[in-house]
């Protein structure tokens, strides 16, 4: 271990020398875990536990291919680029809770779960809080319908095969290009998520607004959709 350290410098601070050694491995080229073993030396379980910790922390992340990549906390903390999407997701969602008086959040789609990278919170109030960096099932929910919606075909069968919803579902929502959920993914909650596209057309999130059923009612989307479509289209403006 430690050859992705240039210096081969050790702090004798086991964890964290192998935390390093972890970064270095992946900032080298994005790797699975078979190849982080490979290019760490470290146990499967001790890489997993430390890749998934450090993407906990945003300093890495996982692309759709499962690979581990730097993540955009590395560039935030010494004052670089950093991620485009976060970059405008700071701008637009608070905008977006300030209309709706609700929860938003951003969600990524990583294999076949999805992970919350940006949130903007009401105050005060009963609030649909899901911290960043939390892992969700696609089975359920609206931002899981929309992710799945655009996503491979393998990873539709592979959801579907659990969700409460099915595949007229997601070609409604392909078809209106929104989705929505009532008591899906916790009871008495409900949400509106659309997709977010970069310059290619490609979706690479979902925007979400989520609030208490007896709040925002049985039909999220009648209330919200249009407000979330305008703030995908001005996710999307600024990537």
């Amino acid at each position: 271990m430690g050859q992705h350290n240039p210096e081969n410098q050790q702090s004798g601070i086991g964890v964290l020398d192998k935390a390093v050694a972890v970064l270095h491995a992946v900032a080298e080229e994005p790797c699975g875990l078979a190849e982080l073993c490979a290019r760490t030396g470290l146990p499967r379980a001790t890489a997993h536990r430390l890749a998934v910790g450090l993407e906990v922390h945003r300093l890495l992340r996982r692309g759709p291919d499962g690979r581990w990549r730097p993540g955009a906390a590395l560039g935030e903390l010494a004052g670089g680029t950093t991620d485009p999407l976060l970059d405008a997701a700071s701008i637009i969602l608070p905008k977006l809770r300030d209309i709706t008086g609700e929860s938003v959040q951003l969600y990524r789609r990583d294999g076949v779960q999805r992970v919350c990278v940006s949130t903007a919170e009401p105050p005060s109030g009963l609030r649909d809080t899901v911290p960043v960096g939390t892992r969700l099932s696609m089975t359920a929910g609206s931002g899981a319908k929309v992710l799945v919606a655009w996503a491979d075909s393998h990873t539709q069968r592979t959801v579907l095969a659990d969700a409460v919803y099915g595949e007229r579902t997601l070609l409604e929502v392909r078809r209106r290009g929104w989705a929505q959920s009532v008591a899906e993914r916790e009871p008495g909650v409900a949400s509106v998520s659309a997709p977010v596209r970069d310059s290619s057309g490609t979706v690479i999130a979902a925007v979400s607004v989520s609030g208490p059923v007896e709040r925002i009612g049985r039909k999220p989307g009648a209330r919200w959709a249009a407000d979330l479509l305008a703030a995908a289209d001005a996710l999307q403006e600024r990537l």
